[in-house]
């Protein structure tokens, strides 16, 4: 039994390995993804950033910090929209009926989720360098508010990838995508935001250790849901 148990995950480790090296291939070729949220990110960030020099004063007000943080928060939202949605609806139908015939539905998932999970990671760590290029911040811990923009991009591309792949057995409708996305991202958001405000702050670290396990709770609940959910509908 321990002998099949471990073929069993040898072969989605083995599975997912390959499917995570085909997307990473293919990305790279063509930089579509990329190229989009990264155009998209710093387009956003310069007129945001002409936008505040047109309200004389406003960085050095009490309420800088706070537009500073939701901003940058809701410019990665988007972001992580566009990057991911698409996960599962360019791929054509004879695709996924090839994807089906070698692999199985948890190392497509799971190759997906790390996928999207280390492009979010590059994408966020180079937006989070333009936002501060442009605005003047006030960081009281930047590296705890680095460690959280990479929490971030984890929750994002585990919570998208999850509803891109719920929404493309759905015919691709991306109405239904936003309606299944938006009772799970906003928790995440809000524990996000507080997370990045504690670390402008300059907050001890252990006063936010609640919120970064209710983080992981999330993603662990969603991967799960994810994992178990997907070869149903995998069939269809």
């Amino acid at each position: 039994m321990n002998q099949i148990i471990t073929f069993d995950a040898m072969k989605l480790v083995n599975e997912t390995w390959h499917l995570l090296k085909k997307e990473i291939l293919l990305e790279w070729r063509s930089k579509y993804a990329f190229n989009g949220v990264l155009l998209y990110v710093v387009s956003t960030v310069f007129i945001c950033y002409i936008s505040f020099n047109l309200t004389p004063g406003f960085s050095g007000s009490n309420g800088y910090k706070v537009v500073w943080n939701v901003l940058f928060w809701i410019i990665m939202l988007f972001a992580s929209v566009n990057a991911i949605a698409k996960s599962f609806m360019q791929e054509s139908k004879s695709r996924l009926l090839y994807y089906y015939s070698i692999a199985s539905p948890q190392a497509i998932i799971l190759s997906k989720t790390i996928y999207n999970v280390l492009l979010m990671a590059l994408l966020s760590i180079l937006a989070l360098l333009v936002y501060m290029v442009f605005f003047t911040n006030t960081l009281g811990d930047p590296l705890f508010y680095f460690l959280t923009v990479l929490l971030g991009s984890l929750s994002f591309s585990t919570v998208f990838t999850m509803i891109s792949a719920i929404a493309s057995k759905a015919g691709n409708n991306g109405t239904l995508m936003a309606i299944l996305s938006f009772p799970v991202i906003i928790p995440v958001i809000l524990v996000l935001i507080r997370l990045s405000k504690n670390a402008m702050d300059g907050i001890d670290r252990s006063l936010s250790l609640g919120n970064i396990g209710v983080l992981f709770a999330i993603n662990a609940i969603v991967i799960t849901t994810a994992l178990l959910l997907f070869p149903y509908l995998w069939r269809d």
